[in-house]
């Protein structure tokens, strides 16, 4: 039979409160944290709010560029009919022009 195995506790002793002026450090510490806390808080609420702001601009943009490329392919149409129109005077011209044989 195995003999049974003891072990001698240690006992630590107690923490003592830290100095008064580890205390004021802490507590000056976790103070700037909450402000540094409630500054990121305001800033990322800032943030969203541009990114929201940001989408609505970029929708204007976006159906201000449809109604420009609607404008662009009327236009166009409209080029192209007048060309063929310039074509057909310049062919009328030349055969009016044109010595008769």
């Amino acid at each position: 039979m195995q003999a049974a195995r003891t072990a001698d506790i240690i006992v630590f002793p107690p923490r003592r409160m830290a100095a008064n002026g580890q205390n004021d450090r802490l507590s000056t510490a976790l103070t700037a944290l909450d402000i540094a806390l409630a500054e990121q808080r305001a800033a990322v609420a800032a943030w969203r709010e541009s990114l929201t702001e940001l989408r609505g601009v970029m929708s204007g943009l976006g159906t201000g560029l449809a109604d420009y490329q609607d404008r662009l392919t009327g236009l166009g149409a409209q080029v192209t009919a007048l060309n063929s129109d310039a074509q057909a005077m310049e062919n009328w011209a030349d055969k009016v022009l044109a010595p008769s044989a």
